[in-house]
């Protein structure tokens, strides 16, 4: 069957060919005039995106007498203390990760430590608060977290691994006006990296 396309050029005829291409089942629903039916026309904004995997009987019902819009865990850790209409400024800061080595690792090699992050155990963070006293500083740790309050700046860091934040050390350098705040991280598989 040759078809000219040339010579289809009016609304009517493309139509009339989509009729004649389109399943025979599709024909006894279509209306006059309406055209052909297609799987295009039924999606939306909501198809767009993954294909969602849907689970029968599994569905979680939110209790009526729970008011609350989202769980705990969706909420990031530290959000609470963020916030937009501070005017402080924040401080500079660097973070540097460290190890802990001694002769038998620089000389002898005997264990498996190397230069890479992986093997550091300690996280370092050096914070410049130039014009502040040691007393005018606040400091809040949590396991992501590290939020800093001073009368002219202000910090919230999340922190790129996870830290023990019950045993962290902070020193401050009065001369050069700088925080050091020592972390000890507990990353998930760091009992592989320390054996």
């Amino acid at each position: 069957m040759d078809i000219d396309l040339d010579g289809i050029s009016s609304v009517s005829s493309l139509q009339s060919l989509a009729k004649l291409l389109s399943d025979p089942q599709e024909d006894d629903d279509d209306d006059k005039g309406c055209g052909p039916h297609s799987s295009v026309s039924a999606m939306g904004p909501g198809n767009i995106g993954p294909v969602k995997k849907e689970t029968a009987g599994t569905a979680q019902v939110k209790s009526e007498s729970s008011k609350t819009i989202w769980n705990t865990e969706e909420v990031p850790e530290g959000s609470e203390f963020d916030d937009t209409w501070d005017p402080r400024e924040q401080p500079e800061y660097e973070i540097f990760f460290k190890q802990r080595v001694g002769t038998e690792d620089m000389f002898l090699g005997m264990s498996r430590k190397d230069a890479s992050t992986a093997c550091c155990e300690d996280m370092v963070i050096k914070i410049k608060l130039p014009e502040t006293k040691f007393s005018d500083i606040t400091l809040d740790l949590q396991d992501k977290v590290l939020d800093l309050r001073t009368p002219q700046k202000k910090l919230l860091l999340h922190l790129p691994h996870p830290v023990d934040s019950k045993n962290g050390k902070a020193h401050f350098l009065s001369e050069e006006e700088i925080l050091e705040v020592t972390l000890r991280m507990t990353r998930e598989f760091d009992y592989i990296n320390f054996a």
